[in-house]
């Protein structure tokens, strides 16, 4: 089954007459996915290695039926588009852009309850179903299908696990990178309960990071899992107090230490890796 994205997937790419969104396209593409639009003001009309291009999210929508958006966009004009595409009623929209204003982060978490739309991201990989459809900048040899599903706050963390895992012949169900903004669409917990429902997925790798309480929310969702899930937490090493890389990754006091999450998650029945080659360890011993 996987989860958000399959080979029925009907992807627009809003911003894809930029160079990111216009690269992303043809490895999109090349990997199988259904590219059906794009979406660049102005440009409507045109095609990008053989996709049309409209100027808004709702002509494009209205022509062919997409479903899931994908937003190459800079963090200045990140906002606009995914509201557009929300209200557009896609079903998934992910945002790769990095660097969107927090107050724009805060009012896109309003949209979202107002809408039955979901949100991947910002500042994420994207997700993938090996063998079926992805959708993001996910690099493709890292992945092969089967039955692990990932989900992960880092990006370059993802493709890491994900090619160890591969190199090891264990394939996965969907890679999903949720993103390491400090206000992120779909959760830990959002993506984790959609593993459990999924007949494909036997186990689960989460990957986390210090910062936040997300990894602690989780811990509280584990709980009521069925499936055995794998985690490990980078950023042992950070001294409080310093940002480190992603707008979540920074530790207040006692408030999201590697510690406190790594304890969280262990008293919640989580196998706790402490290398990302010992995740590929434990998930050997599980399988």
């Amino acid at each position: 089954m996987a989860i958000l994205v399959d080979e029925n997937t009907r992807v627009i790419v809003q911003g894809i007459t930029g160079f990111q969104g216009n690269f992303q396209t043809k490895r999109m593409l090349d990997y199988g996915t259904k590219v059906v639009g794009g979406v660049s003001p102005g440009k409507g009309g045109s095609t990008v290695h053989g996709v049309p291009v409209f100027n808004t999210v709702e002509e494009v929508v209205d022509a062919t039926d997409a479903n899931t958006s994908i937003i190459y966009v800079p963090a200045k004009f990140a906002y606009d588009a995914i509201l557009e595409a929300l209200d557009a009623g896609l079903d998934l929209v992910v945002s790769v852009t990095e660097g969107i204003p927090l107050y724009d982060e805060m009012k896109i978490q309003k949209k979202l309850r107002e809408v039955n739309s979901k949100l991947l991201g910002p500042n994420c990989p994207g997700v993938i179903s090996p063998g079926k459809s992805k959708v993001g900048l996910l690099p493709d040899r890292s992945f092969t299908p089967g039955n692990i599903g990932i989900v992960s706050r880092s990006g370059t963390l993802t493709y890491q696990i994900a090619e160890n895992l591969t190199k090891a012949g264990i394939g996965q169900s969907t890679v999903v990178g949720i993103g390491g903004d400090a206000l992120p669409g779909l959760t830990f917990v959002d993506i984790l309960q959609m593993f459990e429902e999924d007949d494909e997925t036997k186990a689960v790798v989460l990957v986390g990071e210090i910062g936040g309480t997300a990894e602690e929310e989780a811990a509280k969702f584990l709980k009521k899992m069925s499936k055995p899930v794998i985690a490990f937490i980078a950023g042992k090493t950070a001294p409080p107090g310093k940002r480190m890389g992603h707008a979540g990754a920074i530790i207040e006091g006692n408030t999201g230490t590697a510690e406190s999450k790594i304890n969280a998650l262990k008293d919640a029945g989580a196998i706790i890796a402490e290398t990302l080659l010992d995740i590929v360890n434990k998930v050997k011993k599980m399988i």
